[in-house]
């Protein structure tokens, strides 16, 4: 593989990586086992506990935590292993995506082997990794306080701090995934420039502006959707009701239920709403249910304007087509997956699929996206490979022309009548 081709697959490998880890970090937060390690050693925590007296330190530390005190006070040092090692290999895959992108970032870099334009993304990508470790750290303290367990029963870390947590990771797979795909698709294009001139500008023409609009919005749509669903997991909101489409036996819960004044920390009640939203699990898991069913909506309307619209259809290129087709897949397992983990009372490996499936439909909707979208540098890219390529056509042609010169001068003398 030419090492001008490495930055793209290395990019695509480094985000899967990230997908894996997302999901892994899922795992253990169903499995309860994200507080087992109290302490935040960037360093020394990467090497686990290697012997019984070590493994009693670690235990002992455990034991000072809401969860132990409140879940876990029979638990033994043997049990105590089982959830920590999920918790260790969740923090040492984050070290090994953090070190297998900066080194590789560091080279290209160095070395030049990718645009100014793309360094600064890379880079900004390694600003993201490490705030995702000192975001999961702060969010993993928050779950070792006792002060969460004044609104419940239940240690658990804030929800606030988990959706932080969540959307970083998701902002950081999403921008390797655009970038490596960005990088191929340049590379596709530039093969056959004039081919690809003509696909971007059809991509440009003004019927198409609605679609490439609609995919932009529903992006943003899908990732708020995405959100809403780590705030229904830091409040354990999927166990609230478990009936779909109903919520208890009506569409909506009782007033009383969504808009609980138990929720508001002001003597007016000026942040009932908002801190509801927020707060309150029935009205969280309302709010995702409301988005997952317009999310849903709003795919399959766009997958029919774009099947049924006579313009749009003719102009959009079978890359697009597929993708939009792709989409609504993606939409329909999501939902299915989403119903079906609250009607099994969130099990943790339907919970674990449905958590997939978000980051699985968002990375749809990004490819769609890098198929309908024409960035102006990718255009003056392909213009500029297609002047070049007509430059030197046309200076063959001269060249030709010059060499056959003196050859046609020859003829015309040999051919001239002598004069009597």
């Amino acid at each position: 593989m030419a090492l001008r081709n490495l930055p793209p697959y290395w990019l695509l490998a480094s985000a899967t990586s990230v997908f894996g880890i997302v999901v892994f970090g899922g795992l253990t937060r169903l499995t309860e086992s994200g507080l087992s390690i109290t302490e935040w050693r960037p360093g020394t925590g990467s090497f686990p506990p290697r012997d019984e007296t070590a493994w009693e330190e670690e235990f002992a530390r455990y034991r000072l935590s809401p969860e132990f005190k409140m879940l876990n006070s029979r638990m033994n040092v043997e049990e105590f292993k089982k959830i920590y090692w999920m918790e260790w290999t969740h923090r040492l895959w984050g070290r090994v995506v953090g070190i297998t992108f900066l080194l590789p970032t560091v080279y290209f870099v160095a070395r030049r082997r990718v645009s100014a334009r793309m360094a600064m993304n890379l880079v900004g990508i390694c600003g993201l990794i490490g705030f995702q470790g000192v975001i999961g750290w702060w969010m993993v303290k928050s779950g070792l306080k006792d002060d969460l367990l004044e609104t419940g029963t239940h240690p658990r870390v804030s929800q606030y701090r988990l959706a932080t947590h969540l959307g970083t990771a998701f902002v950081a797979y999403l921008a390797m995934l655009w970038n490596g795909l960005e990088i191929l698709r340049e590379h596709r294009l530039l093969r056959d420039p004039e081919h690809g001139l003509k696909l971007l500008e059809t991509l440009r023409h003004p019927s198409l502006r609605t679609f490439r609009r609609s995919v932009a919005g529903l992006s943003g749509l899908i990732f708020v959707t995405a959100i809403s669903g780590a705030l229904v997991a830091g409040l354990d909101a999927g166990l609230v009701y478990n009936n779909f489409p109903w919520m208890g036996q009506n569409i909506l819960p009782p007033r009383r239920e969504m808009l609980d004044p138990f929720y508001s920390h002001t003597p007016d009640n000026q942040d009932l709403v908002w801190r509801n939203m927020f707060e309150n699990p029935v009205l969280a898991q309302l709010d995702h249910r409301i988005l997952a069913t317009t999310t849903f909506t709003a795919v399959l309307t766009l997958w029919a304007y774009s099947r049924y619209s006579p313009a749009v259809r003719s102009l959009l290129p079978k890359s697009g087509r597929m993708g939009m087709l792709g989409l609504v897949h993606l939409v329909s397992l999501q939902v299915i997956l989403g119903v079906s983990t609250l009607w099994y009372l969130v099990p943790t490996p339907l919970a674990a699929a449905h958590q997939a499936g978000a980051l699985a439909l968002l990375s749809g909707v990004l490819v769609l996206g890098g198929r309908v979208w024409v960035p102006q540098r990718t255009m003056r890219l392909v213009r500029n490979a297609v002047a070049q390529a007509q430059g030197q056509a046309q200076g063959k042609s001269g060249s030709l022309v010059g060499q056959r010169g003196p050859d046609a001068m020859m003829r015309a003398k040999i051919a001239r009548p002598v004069s009597a």
